[in-house]
């Protein structure tokens, strides 16, 4: 446990800070999985219009440090190349 005041309210911002942080990796993670999603369904222009609207939502988490911005790059690239996959 924390011993001093300065040590307790930091684990306290601790605590409020993980819980954004893991509500804005919940968002990115469902909106891969929407694109994912509107892919396995073969619709190409669906998946085309869900991408767009990821892409923003992982571009955002990645300017707030949430996740590298290399790792946001490797997602937009792969659902990219599945979508240009797709028949």
């Amino acid at each position: 446990m924390a011993n001093s005041a300065q040590a307790r309210k930091r684990a306290r911002q601790a605590v409020k800070l993980n819980a954004h942080n893991s509500g804005q990796r919940s968002e990115l993670r469902t909106a891969i999985k929407k694109v994912a999603k509107a892919i396995a369904a073969g619709d190409k222009a669906a998946a085309q219009a869900v991408y767009q609207s990821s892409v923003s939502t992982v571009d955002r988490i990645a300017d707030k440090k949430i996740i590298h911005k290399n790792k946001a790059a490797r997602h937009k690239s792969r659902l990219s190349a599945a979508i240009k996959a797709m028949a």
